[in-house]
């Protein structure tokens, strides 16, 4: 093929692949043009905010940072969504006679066609304009524009081609399930360093970190756009140097890994035949399992949340909020140390729907379970395998929160309370489990709920959680009435007692909803196995 044919040939295959990807479905088109409104409307009111700026002390250092931060999610996206866009996948590639060099100058600039290329250029004329001052400084943003485009889009296609067996393994659909959960943590990351700046002094608190940014790419290339407008123009071209060489990196390492897949054998495939037979071996924490029916059970929940996407995406949600919920909140000043409860809450849903985590394969538990006990064991056995994770991280939740505090005093009663708290969410996740059991579809990565359940998912989890706090009444009352009554040297008596309740109950709870799980094994079978 002619390679000075390629380029126009690669951006009508990527508008061919945008419109016939519209086609598959009127919903798909809706939320295409949805999304194509908000994120221009959103760029449209950056770049309205960026003119604002102009003649701003504090400009520079918004600008340089909010450059880092763009080129920080043109990062990470390829990871989190490498389905969003098909040409990121340069294995479809491989068994076309193309060279490396030729096809990596047609990629690029066929990744030029997009809303996010789009909403990335408004952004920089946006930030161009508010530090251009002088006739210097707009050729410099001239040329600072477009390499901060370039700069961006090289970095996430080299971090794909570098990373394109990950991202089409399992493995690699496991970091998108937890995208969201990441963006969430970015947001309360924000918004405590959103508060830290108003704490310190309003913007002037970003200008030491901005200088460190604005001699990294592609933020070197606005912070050239600054350094010309002072009449620095050595450093400025200096700046421009960096994202240029950075660019060129990124450029060639990308061909190094296009190189490397249209050459090479997949790894998964050489290894499969090279280890034709490797049996797995049990080994750590399995070996201290018990033996028998149980400890086979809890060997399979434990690699539930080790290897189902789903689960393993429920998991590190629950542990990461409830890390998160007390400990930025005792480090804002205004925390309790009875938020690290939160932290036993968030685990304890993890009880909710325990055969609807196992799909429809629930059937092959189903064929083991002939009897209550057969029922009560399993349940025994889900509900240990549940605590191996959650009374460590528990008791650590709340030491971590007690030592940012100071409030060790405390300490023993929120022990307590979170024990007697887990002990109510088994007990009730167990019984919830039985009763109100539901679908989890696994064809899609947003979707936990299957069509037609979620009113079940609401009784279950919400109606669960209400009796979880009720009974827990006890535990509390207790705690309430020791310090009405000023006994402060007995509230460490919160701690074995709190255990010891949250062990009956739990234990209670399970006997409870052994012999409904027994007796409505073909309705639980129906239920988890809907589509």
């Amino acid at each position: 093929m002619n390679t000075s044919a390629l380029t126009p040939v690669f951006i009508r295959l990527k508008l061919s692949l945008l419109r016939n990807g519209l086609r598959q479905s009127s919903g798909r088109t809706a939320a295409y043009i949805f999304s194509m409104v908000v994120t221009l409307l959103f760029a449209a009111l950056q770049l309205i905010g960026l003119i604002g700026l102009r003649g701003s002390d504090h400009a520079v250092s918004l600008v340089v940072l909010l450059t880092a931060v763009l080129a920080l999610g043109w990062t990470f996206m390829p990871l989190f969504f490498p389905s969003g866009d098909e040409t990121l996948d340069p294995t479809r590639l491989v068994m076309l006679p193309l060279r490396p060099q030729p096809l990596v100058r047609a990629l690029l600039v066929a990744s030029l066609v997009g809303i996010g290329p789009l909403f990335t250029l408004c952004l920089a004329v946006g930030s161009a304009f508010a530090l251009a001052h002088g006739a210097f400084a707009v050729v410099v943003s001239v040329v600072a524009v477009p390499l901060t485009l370039l700069v961006c889009v090289a970095l996430a296609r080299a971090v794909a081609a570098a990373n394109i067996r990950l991202l089409t393994s399992r493995k690699g659909r496991d970091l998108a399930v937890l995208s969201g959960l990441v963006i969430a943590i970015g947001v309360q990351l924000v918004n405590f360093g959103a508060q830290r700046i108003s704490e310190a002094g309003g913007l002037s608190a970003l200008h030491p970190a901005a200088g460190i940014v604005r001699w990294l790419p592609p933020a070197s290339a606005m912070g050239a756009v600054d350094s010309a407008s002072e009449g620095a123009y050595a450093v400025a071209a200096g700046q421009l140097a960096v994202s240029a060489v950075a660019l060129l990196l990124l450029l060639h390492s990308w061909q190094r890994s296009l190189t490397k897949l249209m050459t090479a054998g997949d790894g998964s495939t050489l290894a499969a035949a090279s280890e034709p037979t490797r049996k797995e071996s049990s080994s750590g924490i399995h070996r201290l399992l018990p033996e028998g029916r149980t400890g086979a059970v809890m060997q399979r929940s434990l690699r539930y949340v080790w290897r189902d996407p789903k689960t393993k995406a429920s998991w590190m949600a629950a542990l990461a909020i409830g890390l998160i919920v007390p400990l930025f909140n005792a480090l804002q000043g205004t925390g309790s140390i009875y938020l690290a409860c939160f932290a036993a809450g968030m685990l304890g849903i993890q009880m909710y729907n325990q055969f609807g985590q196992d799909t429809s394969s629930f059937w092959m538990v189903a064929m083991t379970i002939s009897s209550t006990r057969d029922a009560y064991e399993e349940l025994r056995a889900r509900a240990l395998a549940l605590l191996v994770i959650t009374l460590p991280y528990t008791a650590a939740v709340v030491i971590l929160t007690a030592a940012l505090l100071g409030n060790w005093r405390a300490l023993p009663e929120v022990l307590g309370l979170s024990f007697a708290l887990l002990g109510a969410m088994l007990a009730t996740g167990a019984v919830a489990s039985a009763r109100f059991p539901y679908s989890i579809p696994q064809d899609s990565a947003y979707k936990n709920v299957a069509p037609g359940q979620a009113g079940l998912a609401w009784i279950s989890i919400f109606g669960g959680m209400i009796a979880a706090a009720l009974l827990c009444a006890p535990v509390i009352a207790l705690t309430i009435w020791l310090h009405a009554v000023n006994a402060q040297s007995a509230l460490w008596l919160l701690l074995p007692a709190g255990a010891a309740y949250g062990a009956l109950i739990g234990w209670a709870g399970v006997r409870m909803a052994a012999p409904q799980t027994a007796g409505r094994l073909p309705e639980i079978l129906a239920a988890v196995s809907k589509a």
